[in-house]
């Protein structure tokens, strides 16, 4: 009897066993980028994404962090999730690797946070748009990340902030890409590209006066010690996305990749509820750090927008594509 007990014991412990050697063996680990320094709002919304995700697959499914683009930056990032060497990232689009994907920072689309989410979000225009525009990079979008309204940071005082119109006789630093560059241009500031590595140093050092291509949280978090004013122009909707190499994502397991699914869109549903007071929280940190922040009417906010989209919409169009880009624009409008 104690014999058969015993059998019974073993056969049960093995099964168990193989069962849980099973499930270590299917445990898979995602390596995650993402561009800020860790304790910033991003890192830790990604670890409370990679928690959920742990916990919606019982360990089987988890995220390994890596912050401040230790992979490389986000161009670079873009071009290993392509070819699977990267798992997932939540950065901006990388331009060079797509022209087409100016069309996430195209400038003054959106006037409000209202407007920004239904052309950003789920079933917006760009969304859609973009969402296309990844699958042909064997990248799967799963989630947008809105982020702010951008504005332009000086190591000065402003020169006619709210005048479109006026030379400004200040040089900014731009990313490269063309939007950023027209912009600046169209809002009387002298754009002269610089990578973002050198920017701080060229701000720091007097090769420029300041910078355009990020908002509050962006500046606070990279230039906050050179950051003399802040204009909040909204110069462009800053998007990140939420991506996964699609080899990667198909080759989950149902349930994991059910798992993410539903994880991406919580991900992207709380960053909508917090965002626009994020940018208000950033804004706050720079006057608090010493910045003056230079307020403009809704009349020059107008004003500014008027510009751009005259000026510099036709020249971006041609770039990404006339017939497609008026066609995004034409969904947005409708």
């Amino acid at each position: 009897m104690i014999l058969k007990a015993l059998k019974t014991t073993l056969a049960l412990a093995t099964i168990i066993g193989g069962v849980s050697a099973a499930s270590v063996a299917h445990a898979k680990t995602l390596k995650i980028s993402h561009i800020r320094p860790q304790g910033a709002t991003v890192d830790l919304e990604v670890k409370d994404l990679a928690e959920e995700l742990k916990k919606a697959t019982n360990g089987n499914l988890k995220m390994k962090i890596f912050a401040a683009s230790a992979l490389g930056d986000y161009t670079t990032v873009q071009e290993r999730i392509s070819v699977g060497a990267i798992d997932m990232a939540v950065q901006p689009a990388a331009t060079a690797v797509e022209r087409k994907m100016q069309i996430s920072a195209f400038p003054y689309v959106a006037e409000n946070w209202e407007q920004a989410q239904k052309i950003y979000g789920p079933g917006g225009a760009i969304h859609d748009a973009m969402k296309e525009l990844y699958a042909k990079q064997d990248i799967t979008m799963l989630a947008a990340y809105p982020v702010y309204f951008g504005g332009i940071a000086l190591n000065r005082d402003a020169v006619a902030p709210g005048d479109p119109n006026a030379d400004k006789g200040i040089k900014v630093r731009v990313p490269g890409i063309k939007s950023f560059q027209l912009t600046a241009d169209a809002l009387g500031y002298i754009s002269s590209p610089i990578p973002f590595s050198e920017a701080f140093t060229a701000v720091q050092t007097g090769v420029v006066d300041g910078v355009v291509g990020s908002g509050a949280e962006g500046y606070y978090a990279s230039f906050r010690d050179v950051a003399k004013t802040y204009i909040p122009v909204n110069t462009h909707f800053e998007v990140w996305y939420l991506i996964i190499n699609s080899e990667r994502f198909e080759g989950l397991d149902e349930s994991s990749r059910k798992a993410l699914v539903e994880a991406a869109k919580e991900f992207e549903a709380k960053r909508w509820s917090k965002a626009e007071s994020d940018q208000g929280a950033f804004e706050q940190k720079l006057a608090d750090y010493g910045a003056t922040i230079v307020s403009l009417s809704d009349d020059e906010l107008a004003a500014a927008a008027k510009k751009v989209r005259a000026d510099v919409w036709p020249q971006i169009l041609n770039d990404v594509g006339a017939d497609w880009g008026q066609s995004i624009l034409e969904k947005i409008k409708n």
